[in-house]
């Protein structure tokens, strides 16, 4: 009589409809503002550089002429090229930081065993980074990130950080509870028998008691282990 094989097929619909959520909209103003800076920026490098240049080889005759000539049709040239670029760009990220998702609950609430993330525009990443793979986790928030008061969870795991490449594996961007979310993380990875470190915290291993096989060699040693044990606590105390 055969029996019949059956397809295990993973509730990945399940897993990927837990409760998200979405970067701040201020992830987005911050990125605008990083963008309108670094036209302005190029800009004034440009102006004091050809200023100075100008001031320093031509006459005064000479910078006049420059002046009444180039420097209106130069400074309309850069903000034309930077407005194509800018603009764009501008819609760009805000499409884009539209279709990140975040999940680390499930639809009833209860923690996943995993951190779900999508990201892209036309295409589409999903990546699940279960509990149990995190070997590290980082909370980070940079002058403008402080400025609009959101910050940034970085995640690295066993595999990624045996590879060359530098930098966490996945990054939780723009939210502005994000220290929460790095102790919620923090607190699901101490439901593991592996003591978890962060880098700035001393977690001490357990003191497990060792099987004991009696009549043995080991057993002799370990009894002398642990008397010695007890003798240096004793004299510490």
């Amino acid at each position: 009589m055969g029996t019949e094989s059956k397809v295990i097929k993973p509730p990945i619909e399940t897993m990927m409809s837990g409760r998200k959520f979405r970067p701040s909209i201020r992830f987005r103003n911050k990125m605008w503002l990083q963008g309108i800076i670094i036209v302005v920026v190029i800009w004034l490098t440009m102006i004091v550089g050809i200023v100075g240049l100008v001031g320093a080889i031509a006459s005064p005759l000479e910078r006049q002429a420059f002046m009444d000539i180039f420097w209106i049709p130069l400074n309309l040239w850069y903000w034309g090229i930077a407005l194509v670029i800018l603009i764009p760009g501008m819609i760009y990220y805000h499409i884009y930081i539209n279709s990140i998702e975040y999940s680390v609950l499930g639809e009833t609430g209860e923690a996943s065993p995993e951190i779900y993330v999508q990201k892209g525009i036309l295409n589409k990443t999903r990546k699940h980074v279960p509990f149990r793979t995190i070997t590290n986790i980082s909370s980070r928030a940079g002058i403008f990130d402080r400025w609009f008061g959101i910050g940034s969870v970085e995640i690295e795991t066993a595999g990624h950080s045996g590879q060359t490449m530098s930098g966490p594996e996945e990054k939780l961007e723009g939210i502005t509870f994000y220290e929460e979310l790095r102790d919620f993380v923090l607190m699901e990875l101490r439901k593991f028998t592996t003591p978890y470190v962060t880098g700035t915290e001393v977690v001490l291993p357990v003191d497990e008691t060792a099987p004991r096989m009696e009549g043995t060699l080991e057993d002799e040693i370990l009894l002398v282990l642990r008397e010695i044990r007890d003798l240096l606590r004793n004299q510490r105390n």
